[in-house]
Formats: structure tokens, C-alpha cells, sequence
């Protein structure tokens, strides 16, 4: 399977690039800080994805995706963080909320279909 073909990956690598663009604005006291973060997690969804399409079987592939939606998970965590610490204005987190909603619909629908592989007994052998 061609990762990169897929609607998931190409919209968290550019949910990514967007992350990295916003925290340039955070205070450069806190690069090692909220912004390492941010941008830690919103790597990792796109790579887990990619790194489980890489894996030989359902059931890895599945794992990677849990992990790329904990990582979700995560990035909106540092977000309302970041609202709350007035890093970001309202109207930025809500344009980056929207796109974090996105993003999990999108990897939902995924880790569907490889749920309905799996209990099928279909391989990627």
C-alpha cells in the first residue's frame, strides 16, 4: 500500500507542516518547551501512519495507527494548553482544532478498514 496516496497521511503531514508554522509565532523561550512538543506529535502522525502501512500484517498496521491516534490525541491536548497559556488566539486554535477533527474522522474511517481486514482473516502476507 502507497502511503502517500492515501487522504489520511497527506492531510496530517500537512496538519504537521501547519504545526510547525504556527509554533514559529510561541516565544522562543519555550522552544524546548510546548513548541518541541507540539511539533513532536504532529510528526508522528503522519510517520506512524506511514509506518504502519509498512508493516507485513493487519494487525502491526492497526498498532501504528493507535499509536498516530494517540499522537491526535496528544497534539489537541497541547493545543488547548497553548489557548489557555494565550499562545495561540482563539480564532487559530479553532482553524487548528478543525483540522485536528478532521484528522481524526479521517483516521478513524482507516482504522476501520483495517479492523474489518483483520476479522475477515485477510493478510497483507
Amino acid at each position: 500500500m502507497d502511503y502517500k496516496k492515501l487522504d489520511v497521511w497527506r492531510f496530517s503531514k500537512a496538519l504537521a507542516s501547519k504545526m510547525y508554522i504556527k509554533t514559529r509565532e510561541f516565544p522562543k523561550e519555550d522552544r524546548f518547551g510546548l513548541t518541541s512538543q507540539i511539533r513532536r506529535c504532529a510528526v508522528s502522525i503522519p510517520a506512524n501512519i506511514a509506518e504502519g502501512c509498512g508493516r507485513r500484517s493487519n494487525k502491526d498496521t492497526l498498532r501504528f495507527l493507535y499509536i498516530s491516534r494517540g499522537s491526535i490525541y496528544e497534539l489537541e491536548t497541547h493545543l488547548i494548553i497553548s489557548l489557555d497559556l494565550d499562545l495561540i488566539g482563539q480564532d487559530v486554535f479553532e482553524e487548528l482544532n478543525s483540522d485536528l477533527e478532521e484528522c481524526k474522522k479521517l483516521l478513524h474511517g482507516f482504522i476501520n478498514y483495517f479492523k474489518k481486514r483483520l476479522n475477515s482473516g485477510y493478510s497483507n502476507d
